[in-house]
């Protein structure tokens, strides 16, 4: 991807360098980012993430798909602290709550925003004239935030979450790792509302039980999970991220405290000691993301850039958290893993 990226990168600054020459009529051509550098521009991209502050900020961020974005922003000629900086907001642990520090971020005015999906509609609300790159915003048609994904109009673009269709490739992957007939709990709030009804479609067309454990705020989340064990849910499908990310460690430990097999949207709960997790590469996503920051930084109207869907999806699964739950993953489903933590 490196090569394409570099490719493309230098494509792009052939028909800078000349259509500058034409413009200072010179015969010296330098990169485009070096003579933004020379008149003066830095330019400050916004980054809103669900991780706290300090794993996202900064040009060596301890978050993989931060790092991701600002190694391709590398990539396609920008260098941090010469071309740019960032503007970093972490959900997590803030202050402010998410539409406070959305808020915030709009008010410094950046150049251009790139949000997690769960930041967007604050966003949208909060303006109307600065570029937005979403990374994995759930249903940004059915949100209502633009009329369709070819060209979506306004200030909003970037890529969006195939939540629904994974949903039920989810519920059925727990399926094969917890079979039998007991339902299966489904953690969820409103802002997953679309991948619920989504797993109920895909539960009823083959014949499966489902317990909702619904989490009306952000404070029900451990109640949610009792709730499941005390229903004797045989596994959990994990939905909710906007809630539930900032916590994965503690969402992972206490599914396993419980006794209670999950399968979650985000490799990261994996990562923190969940079963398993299937979903789009996130860091894939964020990685897209800088191409957009790219074409919009060198004059291209958010709204005519079509949103993209992911085009890489992960499966992962945790042995080490298997074996504490006494269970036995079948051999085909580790074979069709991308990565088992063993």
């Amino acid at each position: 991807m490196g090569g394409s990226l570099a490719n493309g990168a230098t494509r792009r600054m052939t028909v800078r360098r000349r259509s500058m020459a034409a413009w200072l009529g010179c015969a010296v051509l330098l990169p485009w980012p070096v003579l933004a550098q020379r008149r003066g521009t830095i330019y400050r991209i916004g980054i809103v993430g669900l991780a706290p502050t300090a794993d996202i900020e900064g040009p060596q961020p301890r978050s993989r798909q931060v790092a991701a974005f600002l190694h391709t922003m590398g990539l396609l000629g920008y260098a941090y602290g010469e071309h740019y900086v960032t503007l970093a907001y972490g959900v997590a642990g803030h202050p402010l709550g998410m539409e406070g520090l959305v808020r915030e971020l709009v008010r410094q005015k950046p150049d251009v925003i790139v949000a997690t999906g769960a930041a967007v509609a604050p966003l949208k609300e909060s303006t109307a004239s600065v570029p937005i790159v979403m990374t994995a915003a759930l249903d940004p048609v059915e949100m209502g935030l633009v009329p369709n994904l070819r060209r979506p109009g306004g200030n909003l673009t970037g890529l969006s979450l195939q939540a629904v269709e994974s949903t039920a490739k989810r519920l059925q992957l727990l399926k094969e790792v917890v079979p039998g007939g007991r339902p299966v709990a489904v953690v969820w709030n409103q802002s997953s509302l679309q991948s619920w009804r989504g797993a109920q479609q895909a539960a009823k067309a083959r014949g499966w039980a489902l317990s909702s454990m619904e989490i009306r705020n952000s404070t029900q989340w451990e109640r949610a999970f009792q709730g499941a064990a005390e229903a004797r849910a045989s596994a959990v499908l994990v939905l909710a991220a906007q809630v539930l990310f900032p916590r994965a460690k503690a969402v992972a430990e206490l599914a396993n405290s419980l006794k209670l097999p999950a399968i979650y949207e985000l490799r990261a709960y994996v990562d923190a000691g969940g079963l398993m997790g299937y979903g789009p590469d996130i860091v894939d996503i964020w990685r897209r993301a800088a191409g957009y920051v790219d074409k919009i930084l060198d004059g291209a109207k958010p709204g005519d850039l079509p949103i993209e869907q992911p085009t890489r999806f992960e499966l992962v699964v945790n042995l080490r958290t298997a074996r504490e739950l006494d269970l036995t993953v079948p051999k085909e489903l580790l074979i069709r893993a991308d990565e088992v933590i063993r």
